[in-house]
Parts: structure tokens; C-alpha cells; sequence
């Protein structure tokens, strides 16, 4: 806990935002964080709960009340120490993750609960910025090799954990660049991409290897990296978005919202775009089909491009502003409470209950508009609905994004070759120790448990190494979901 009577004495501030006006003229972090003081005051509202469900409420576990504790105490060391105890990476979580830990805080019962995500995001980088976090590279291998395919959170949290260990650790990544969806799926005013680099360049220091341009199961044969090595994770994400198969869906201008982000991601980072492939928003009317995050992300893009204007329709109705018995406490409500993006503050108009039922075209093919259709819901945990008669409009639409979700890992290449297992969702099927049918290739994150958070990819790819540990050398020293969880000497 913090200062026995500080969750009295301080109100809960959060991080500040650049004003919309400035930020929206480039693609950089316009995050505003708090000072020292304010930080320290911060932490010092962590009361004595007794049972601090932010720790369960957090799919990595996090010590929470302890953190808090030395930050108020200005013990950074401390902190980044308790941190690093069950989070491989919190200068991502810090940024992009809904903080299920805030939702379970007990102060949040009585008041506004404690700004952990800030105080998160706060510890890591004062340890950057005052050379804190070095390569630790572990004192002895262990002799046995392993290959991570997919370096997102999830590939990434497995390989650190895994070479802390001591083995010998390759990851194989499809694009060009390390991430996977922290580098093509999140826009760089949420996570500077260079705050990808500078993790990276750590992990190489302490021995990972990182192989790009690198599609396992299709330029590069699945069998040779099975044999290459003692055991193979996968970590590949979710990868096959969910389509909307109505007339018209040919249309030029609508797009998977994953090829707009990632194609923009690579014009940032410096690379030439050929014009006949280019998906700008710029001078258009953009429609957004899909309330969730990568919706967001469209829209906050798209505003960056100069889109005259950006329109994200939802199919589900819109959520109460305040907890219901569904989503009661400790419960993250997440998409089941309304919310506003800092994406959606810079310039959107919203709409709930919506179904398209056309894209319309032009003589050349291009979408001009798309026709819809208001909803009452019946049921929405059933998915029950009925269309209100005499309720169909038009948008005005040049560019249309889809963010809808993802299904499943792309079955095909990979998976065909390994021969591995899959559920009636296309999830490959794994047992409590996250092998699957085929002996000594395990697997995590998005690809096990269908899309979920950054956090959970981590948590996933953490458990998972200790698995693979376990796999290769009989026991594990990795202690699952609690503290010291990485015990090596």
C-alpha cells in the first residue's frame, strides 16, 4: 500500500494528452506524463484493501500494492525490480493495455481508483532514462534451442523468459520488421515504434536471435526449424480478419482495417508506398465498420491523413456509461461500458446498432456510399435482433475500413505442414501444458485462445516458457503467475 490516509488526501490524475489540434498534425506519442510528485501522490492513494484485487484482476498478476508502495516511497529501483517480477514488458502495457488491474481496485468501489497503468508506464521508463535497465544476459545456457514463431507480445514474453533460462533462443518473424502486432497493428502515436527497437536491441544483447522475412511454413520449410531445434513455440496471433460478405463487398475503397494500419506503420518507419497501392484518407468520407480499438485506430489515422470526415458504426448497441450487474465490481467491463478513445475525441461521429446491407458503386467500382439499417436489440447475449422497419439510411462513404475482429491463425502453410490440431474456431488446440498433438511444439497467445489483449499475449507467452522449460529440462525454475516467476540465479 501507499500512505494510510493518501487515497483521502490526493485525487486520482492521470497522464495528460497534447491538445487535439497540435497532435493530430503527426504520428507521435502526445502523451503528457506526470512529474515525480505527482507520481509519488499517485501511488500513495494504494489503501490497505487487505485482499488487492488489482493484482487478480491483472492476467499477469502484477504486484501492484507493492510497486505503488516504493513509488511513493521513491524507491524507483525497488519498483522496476517488483515489476519486471511478472511483466516482461511494461513500456507496452504501460501504453496500449484497457488496465483490467484499475478496474478491480477496491478504492475504485468508493472512488476513482488508483492510476496503476500510469504509474506502470512511469517505472520502466525512469529506469530508462536513468540507465537502469541493462542486458542481463543469463550466466550459463543450457544447451537446448529453441524457436519462437511470431515475435508479438505473446512470441516476444515467451522468448525473454526462455532465454533467461539459458537456452538458446531464435525468433522467426513472417514481416520485415520485429512486433508483430505492436508494430503493424498499433499506430505509432499509441506506441512509438522505437520503443520497440530499444527492447529489441536488449533482447539481442542477452542473447536472442532475431530472424525477419522469415514465413515459416512457406519460404521457409516448418521441418527444418523443427529439426533445428529442441522444442518450437508459436506465438503467430490471430491473423484472418472477419469479412462482411454483402453486396458490393468488391468495391474499391474497402479495406481490411489490419492492411490500412499496417501499410500506414511502414510509411512511418521511412518505407516507399508505389501510389497504385497507397490507402490514404486523405479529401475522403470515411466510414468505420467496427466500434473496438482497431477501429479507434482507423479513425485516428484516417483524421491524421486530413479525411474530411470519419464515421465508425457499430453493430451492437451502444453500452451504459456506468457499471451494470453484468459488469459489476471487480468485473473489466471493457467494450460492455462506454468509453471514448482519444482516436474518437479528435473528431468522429459514432453510431450504434447498425448493420450494413450494401456497399453502393460507382460505374468505375469504387464504393460511393454504404446502405444501412437501424437495429433493436432483443437479446444481445444471444445475439438477437430485428431490423426497424423503415429505418434505412445511406452514409456518404470514398474509403471504408472493416474492424471487425479476427477469427483465427491463417491454417494454411504452418499449421498444414506441423500437422497440429485445431478447435471448431480454428484455435490450435492445446492441453494445460500448452503442447499441442504434436510433441515438443507448443503454442500461445491469440493463436491458443482466439484475439484478446496484449496483456493476456504476455501472460500467455510466459506460461507457456515455463512449459517449454519444463519440456527440455525435467523441472522448471520458473515460478507460474506469482512472484520471482523467473527464479534463475
Amino acid at each position: 500500500m501507499g500512505k494510510i490516509t493518501g487515497f483521502m488526501e490526493f485525487k486520482r490524475e492521470t497522464h495528460r494528452y497534447a491538445p487535439v489540434k497540435d497532435r493530430i498534425q503527426h504520428y507521435r506519442e502526445f502523451l503528457i506524463p506526470l512529474t515525480d510528485k505527482e507520481l509519488q501522490e499517485q501511488g500513495a492513494r494504494c489503501m490497505d484493501c487487505g485482499i488487492p484485487f488489482c493484482h487478480f484482476s491483472c492476467p499477469l498478476h502484477n504486484i501492484i500494492p507493492d510497486f505503488n508502495d516504493h513509488v511513493y516511497h521513491g524507491r524507483w529501483k525497488e519498483a522496476l525490480d517488483e515489476l519486471l517480477d511478472t511483466n516482461n514488458f511494461p513500456e507496452f502495457t504501460g501504453r496500449v493495455c484497457p488496465a483490467p488491474c484499475e478496474s478491480g481496485c477496491v478504492l475504485g468501489i468508493i472512488k476513482p481508483q488508483v492510476a496503476i497503468k500510469n504509474i506502470e508506464y512511469a517505472i520502466i521508463e525512469h529506469a530508462y532514462a536513468d540507465g537502469t535497465m541493462k542486458p542481463t544476459p543469463p550466466r550459463e545456457r543450457t544447451g537446448k534451442k529453441v524457436a519462437v514463431i511470431g515475435s508479438g507480445p505473446s512470441g516476444l514474453s515467451a522468448a525473454d523468459q526462455l532465454n533467461k533460462a539459458g537456452h538458446t533462443v531464435t525468433v522467426y518473424e513472417r514481416a520485415d520488421r520485429i512486433g508483430g502486432l505492436l508494430r503493424y497493428g498499433i499506430p505509432d502515436f499509441k506506441l512509438d515504434k522505437n520503443i520497440i527497437a530499444r527492447r529489441v536491441s536488449q533482447m539481442e544483447a542477452e542473447g536472442v536471435t532475431f530472424v525477419t522475412n522469415a514465413n515459416v511454413g512457406v519460404n521457409l520449410p516448418a521441418k527444418t526449424v523443427r529439426n533445428a531445434n529442441d522444442a518450437v513455440a508459436l506465438a503467430c496471433g490471430s491473423t484472418i480478419p472477419r469479412d462482411l460478405p454483402i453486396p458490393g463487398r468488391d468495391a474499391k475503397g474497402v479495406y481490411f482495417a489490419m492492411d490500412f494500419l499496417t501499410q500506414n506503420n511502414k510509411r512511418v518507419a521511412g518505407d516507399a508506398i508505389p501510389e497504385q497501392d497507397a490507402i490514404l484518407a486523405t479529401g475522403k468520407h470515411v466510414v468505420v465498420i467496427g466500434g473496438g480499438d482497431t477501429g479507434s485506430d482507423c479513425v485516428g489515422t484516417s483524421i491524421r491523413h486530413g479525411a474530411v470526415s470519419v464515421t465508425q458504426i457499430e453493430l451492437l448497441p451502444k453500452p451504459p456509461a456506468h457499471r451494470t450487474e453484468e459488469t459489476a465490481w471487480p468485473a473489466h467491463p471493457g467494450p460492455k461500458m462506454f468509453s471514448t478513445s482519444s482516436s474518437q475525441e479528435e473528431g468522429c461521429e459514432r453510431e450504434w446498432s447498425i448493420l450494413t446491407k450494401e456497399f453502393v458503386k460507382d460505374s468505375e467500382g469504387r464504393v460511393t456510399e454504404i446502405r444501412c439499417v437501424r437495429l433493436e436489440w432483443e437479446d444481445v447475449a444471444k445475439f438477437k435482433y430485428r431490423e426497424i422497419p423503415g429505418s434505412e439510411f445511406s452514409l456518404k462513404a470514398d474509403l471504408v475500413f472493416l474492424a471487425m475482429g479476427f477469427l483465427y491463425t491463417d491454417p494454411k502453410g504452418l499449421l498444414q505442414e506441423l500437422g497440429v490440431e485445431k478447435d471448431t474456431r480454428g484455435n490450435v488446440i492445446a492441453g494445460a501444458d500448452y503442447q499441442t498433438n504434436v510433441p515438443g511444439v507448443f503454442v500461445c497467445g491469440d493463436m491458443r485462445r482466439g484475439q484478446s489483449l496484449v496483456v493476456w499475449a504476455i501472460s500467455e507467452g510466459r506460461e507457456m516458457a515455463r512449459e517449454v522449460d519444463k519440456h527440455l529440462m525435467g523441472v522448471s525454475r520458473m515460478v507460474s503467475k506469482n512472484r520471482s516467476f523467473c527464479q534463475i540465479p
